[in-house]
C-alpha cells in the first residue's frame, strides 16, 4: 500500500468516523482502531527495510550490536506508545493517554540508561587523571 492508498483510506475513515460518532460512539472508535491496524500492517514491511538498513549502516561503522539493538527498541516504544495514546485520546480518554506517554518515556529512560553509562564512561576516559 502506497501513501496515497493510505491516506485516502485516513481520509474515508475520518469522513466514517465523524457520520458514525453521534449515532454510534463506539462503533465509530472502532472503525478508527481497524483503520489504524491495516494502515499499520501495510507499512510493517517498509519499518523491517528501514531496520535493516540501520542494521546494515552499524555493521559497516563497527557500532555494537547492544547500541544499535537498544536505539531501534527505543524507537519502536516511541512509537507503540504515541499510537496507544492517540487511540485512547480519539476514545475521549485523555488520563489515560497521559499515563501511556509517560510509561513509554520511562521505559524509554531504562532502555538508554546503558548508552549514557557508556557515554559518560568514554568523557571521563577523556578526561586526564589530575
Amino acid at each position: 500500500m502506497d501513501i496515497l492508498q493510505i491516506t485516502i483510506l485516513g481520509v474515508l475513515a475520518s469522513i466514517l468516523y465523524i457520520l458514525v460518532k453521534e449515532v454510534q460512539p463506539s462503533l465509530a472508535f472502532l472503525i478508527i482502531l481497524i483503520t489504524g491496524i491495516v494502515i499499520f500492517f501495510s507499512i510493517i514491511q517498509q519499518v523491517q527495510l528501514i531496520f535493516e538498513t540501520i542494521q546494515k549502516l552499524g555493521d559497516q561503522a563497527n557500532v555494537q550490536g547492544l547500541y544499535l539493538t537498544t536505539i531501534l527498541k527505543i524507537i519502536g516504544i516511541s512509537y507503540i506508545a504515541e499510537i496507544g495514546a492517540h487511540l485512547t485520546k480519539d476514545a475521549g480518554l485523555n488520563s489515560v493517554s497521559k499515563y501511556i506517554e509517560l510509561a513509554g518515556k520511562i521505559f524509554i529512560l531504562l532502555l538508554a540508561v546503558p548508552i549514557i553509562t557508556a557515554v559518560i564512561e568514554a568523557i571521563i576516559g577523556f578526561i586526564p587523571n589530575v
